[in-house]
């Protein structure tokens, strides 16, 4: 309880609430265990507790209020172009960068010491935050602060729209072109922690021989990081030209 206290009553907890989000929670217990990392668990009558219950919350309401915010935003675009913005929003890259600007780690209480292994520590806190904000506060409150305070604030939408981020067309296109085969692999899937999210690890192989590999909540979004770590690396290395690049 004192460590509790000791969260929920910082000056930082406050000003986050008050400069950030533009309002004062009153169930801050919820707030509290969003930002308990599972390194960093506390026992409550038996039972393990972190924000892995919250993000999982928080990920059904943040895909929901994105969806609706790019479909009134975008009327005229197909299923096609809405999924992929989704998917570009609420990756775990772009909540990462969405979080970090937020300020958010600063109240996060993670094993610091672990060597700097939790690379979806802040935006797994972002989604624990909105489902935090949703129990308090209702849909339409969390609707509203996620897209004027958050997504129209914190993310460029436009420039957003104009990035790539299909490194795994892109890499499926170059090996097609070049007659190299690229197949994807899911080596290992499990849970991490206490939670109940299952992380499954992909990677991406080219004519047999294992590239580069990478985490996440799906297989797809998996599938997506190592491509584009694997698309980066062939960059830099020269395997694919520049102007070969530009061009894709």
């Amino acid at each position: 309880m004192s460590l509790f206290r000791k969260k929920t009553e910082s000056s930082a907890f406050y000003r986050f609430f008050k400069n950030v989000l533009g309002y004062i929670p009153i169930r801050t217990e919820l707030y509290h265990i969003a930002f308990i990392h599972r390194s960093n668990s506390e026992v409550q009558k038996g039972h393990r507790i972190n924000n892995e219950r919250l993000e999982y919350l928080g990920d059904a309401i943040l895909s929901a209020v994105v969806a609706e915010f790019l479909y009134k935003k975008y009327p005229y675009q197909g299923e096609g172009y809405l999924t992929i913005m989704r998917s570009k929003i609420v990756s775990r890259a772009s909540l990462n960068k969405l979080a970090h600007k937020m300020g958010l780690a600063e109240l996060v209480d993670y094993q610091r010491d672990s060597g700097g292994g939790f690379k979806s520590l802040e935006g797994d806190a972002f989604e624990a935050l909105v489902g935090a904000m949703y129990l308090e506060k209702g849909y339409r409150f969390t609707r509203r602060i996620i897209v004027d305070k958050l997504l129209c604030t914190y993310l460029d939408i436009d420039a957003i729209s104009a990035s790539d981020w299909n490194y795994k067309s892109k890499l499926i296109d170059w090996g097609q072109k070049n007659k190299r085969k690229v197949s994807f692999e899911v080596i290992r899937s499990f849970v991490q922690g206490s939670g109940s999210r299952r992380h499954y690890e992909t990677q991406v192989l080219i004519d047999g021989e294992p590239q580069k590999a990478a985490i996440d909540y799906s297989i797809k979004a998996s599938e997506q990081l190592a491509a584009e770590k694997t698309y980066k690396a062939l960059v830099e290395s020269g395997i694919i030209q520049h102007a070969e690049e530009q061009h894709a």
